[in-house]
């Protein structure tokens, strides 16, 4: 299999072999049907394959986690997707997940236990931090972004909520380019607007929208690249990128994509 197919196997396909991955990636809503964010579902898998790591996908039994329902307080119809994602990950047996979403991330890591669903969560930019300090990822110096400016904007879910915050930059450290922080970052950094179920409304009247906000702060920092680790963060972003007219000269990527473009994949 060349690097550039993609291989995404099954968790019924795998049980039905009687075989069980080392983790499970869950893709999210996001990742299955947003067709900017399925390009960093492939480039994550892309990864995953290319270093030889054993995983696996719901497919069709992957439903929501349930955190936009709980975030607009909807907490029956939170419980009922909870539950049922639960039967179906306790029915494979899952011990570890990896998933490129922060909600996600967030709900099936601190908010399933209560139910009963105790899983190893793990974001894929930690994920991916951690095959490169394992070597299993090996990028070379002088790649493709040597000395190219890069930002990233902590997620609110990522950041605040978990407190992950170092994993995204060692990730672009190792792609040898140069991180350039912005004004509020880390434990200070700036919501894209799109938390709290806010993504699927219209923002509140004001004086100026929290993403073109944050974009300001963005392009300040004379960054060619916004790097991100959200499909909401994404989507905020890129909105303002283009309200800024600045889609020829800034570009709004995910870590996945920075690395396999790294690798050629």
């Amino acid at each position: 299999m060349s690097v550039n197919e993609i291989k995404i196997p099954t968790m019924a396909d795998m049980s039905a072999a009687g075989d069980s991955p080392e983790v499970l990636f869950w893709v999210g809503c996001a990742g299955s049907f947003d067709d900017r964010y399925k390009a960093v579902t492939k480039a994550f898998v892309k990864i995953l394959n290319m270093v030889g790591v054993s995983f696996a996908v719901l497919g069709p039994e992957e439903s929501c986690t349930g955190d936009p329902a709980r975030r607009a307080g909807n907490e029956f119809l939170f419980q009922m997707q909870a539950v049922s994602n639960i039967q179906v990950l306790d029915g494979y047996n899952v011990k570890k997940i990896v998933t490129a979403c922060p909600h996600c991330f967030n709900t099936l890591k601190n908010e399933y236990p209560a139910l009963g669903g105790n899983y190893e969560v793990i974001h894929h930019s930690t994920f991916l931090q951690q095959l490169i300090d394992e070597g299993r990822i090996r990028l070379k110096e002088g790649g493709a972004f040597k000395g190219r400016k890069i930002t990233f904007h902590d997620s609110c879910y990522l950041g605040r909520a978990n407190n992950v915050y170092e994993a995204p930059r060692k990730v672009i450290e190792a792609l040898d380019a140069e991180l350039v922080e912005m004004k509020r970052c880390r434990t200070k950094g700036l919501c894209c607007g799109a938390g709290g179920a806010q993504m699927f409304k219209e923002p509140e009247e004001g004086k100026k929208d929290v993403n073109i906000e944050r974009t300001e702060e963005a392009l300040a920092t004379g960054a060619q690249t916004i790097a991100v680790g959200c499909p909401f963060c994404m989507t905020m972003m890129a909105d303002g990128v283009k309200n800024k007219e600045k889609e020829g000269q800034v570009e709004v990527r995910d870590l996945a994509e920075l690395i396999a473009e790294s690798e050629g994949l």
